[in-house]
């Protein structure tokens, strides 16, 4: 493996801004006559199908690979990883304002969350095209990465994850060329590219708690053979509705097109406390904001609104005892205003 050309992966913007798409094309020209690299352009990552051609590239793409979207790192990283594009998160230091590095966690806390799956020996670097607009620092950044990953191998044994058959070695060891991924103005209905909205689990931070699909009435959610929480049918999440992301208590649930940082896979906390005027002078909290955006689309499915209490009784029978947020709301509720 060493001396195998990085794979650096485009991920176009949703629409047609000219400003993003020269960042696009003037990354991929320069990555393209640096020959320590190879670079691909696919549809923006959120909005690919599990079949189609630029999902089909990805999964055939060996080694480590840096990916560049307009999305948080962390929704990079996830939205991959259900497409089952799989490998340990790279270290990334270019970043943009609204993504502070997270506090340190204690390993008893860490230890609660749920993990990927079947995680082979290599790095996926997700690197957030909004951090910057001078395409020189991503490619700085990207030069970075290479001399790191030249410091490092990976053993084709573990990449594949099993004993290969004569076949699979050929093809690793002598990768035939992939056809682009095709726009999405091809006709082919396999390859159109649509616009999607629907929720990305991270599961760094997932504890399996099931709260989401408590509160969701909708049927997005399910579980797998080992218990494990789900996106099942992602085609019933209604669109623009972020209402489980407030409700999780982990701000394990993504919807990376979202217009809250925190919601769309910034690091931070969706449902954190903020003392605020507005919430002393009656804004809804997180969870009565979720409530309310979930009886919106119930309602315009055709459905009886249901209110706050719906799929909040695991979080209810967690607090029956005091503790400091209720302090905090006695103190609150004491204050002369």
């Amino acid at each position: 493996m060493a001396g195998k050309k990085l794979t650096v992966v485009i991920s176009q913007h949703q629409g047609k801004n000219p400003t993003k798409r020269k960042l696009e094309e003037d990354l991929a020209v320069a990555c393209m006559l640096n020959p320590a690299l190879d670079v691909s352009i696919v549809p923006n990552l959120y909005d690919l199908s599990h079949d189609h051609t630029g999902t089909l590239f990805l999964k055939h793409v060996p080694g480590n690979v840096v990916v560049l979207a307009w999305l948080y790192p962390r929704a990079i990283h996830w939205v991959l990883d259900r497409a089952g594009i799989k490998g340990k998160e790279g270290t990334v230091l270019l970043k943009s304002e609204d993504d502070e590095p997270e506090d340190d966690v204690e390993d008893g806390a860490k230890a609660e969350v749920l993990g990927a799956l079947q995680v082979p020996d290599r790095r996926i670097y997700s690197i957030d095209l909004k951090c910057a607009t001078d395409p020189q620092q991503f490619l700085n950044e990207i030069n970075r990465i290479v001399s790191e990953s030249n410091e490092r191998t990976v053993d084709l044994m573990d990449w594949i994850q099993g004993a290969p058959n004569s076949d699979q070695l050929a093809r690793y060891l002598n990768p035939q060329p992939v056809a682009e991924p095709v726009a999405a103005s091809v006709a082919d209905d396999e390859n159109t590219i649509r616009r999607r909205w629907y929720p990305v689990i991270d599961y760094s931070r997932c504890t399996n708690c099931m709260e989401c699909i408590d509160f969701c009435l909708f049927g997005v959610y399910g579980v797998d053979a080992l218990d494990r929480i789900l996106v099942e049918t992602q085609d019933n999440c209604k669109k623009g509705c972020p209402a489980c992301s407030r409700v999780c208590p982990a701000n394990a649930i993504v919807f990376p097109h979202h217009k809250t940082p925190e919601i769309a896979g910034a690091n931070g906390e969706v449902t954190s406390l903020k003392i605020d005027l507005s919430k002393l002078f009656g804004a809804p909290d997180a969870m009565e904001l979720a409530a309310r955006e979930r009886d919106i689309e119930l309602v315009r499915d055709g459905r009886d609104a249901v209110g706050i209490t719906a799929g909040m009784t695991k979080r209810q029978s967690k607090s029956k005892e005091r503790d400091q947020l209720d302090d905090l709301l006695d103190g609150l509720d004491s204050l002369d205003l």
